[in-house]
């Protein structure tokens, strides 16, 4: 890419973001109710994501490997959905479980 190609890729990046954030302030000023269907999506659509995520992070383990090949991924969901249940703390969890799981695969 040319250094303006990369400029005005970099514009539309920016623009394109800012409309995302801005937008829900546009369409939904204070005082004005929030559609029952935006509602629902704010109430399931993360929980969804985390399922998917889920899903995909665990795809590729293998139960037929020994241990090395599942103990380090259902070591690192147990810590985090352990630690979530008892700190409510989603960025320790997600953190703690993940730095297992890398020393796990590192180790094993």
């Amino acid at each position: 890419m040319t250094a303006a190609e990369t400029v005005i890729t970099i514009v539309i990046a920016a623009a394109g973001t800012a409309a995302i954030r801005f937008l829900p302030f546009i369409i939904f000023p204070e005082g004005k109710k929030v559609p029952a269907f935006v509602e629902w999506l704010g109430k399931w659509l993360p929980r969804a994501t985390m399922a998917m995520l889920l899903v995909f992070c665990l795809k590729d383990v293998s139960f037929l490997n020994g241990p090395s090949g599942w103990l380090p991924a259902v070591s690192g969901l147990a810590v985090t959905i352990g630690l979530h249940l008892w700190k409510r703390n989603m960025i320790l969890s997600i953190a703690a479980g993940t730095a297992l799981y890398m020393i796990l695969i590192r180790v094993m």
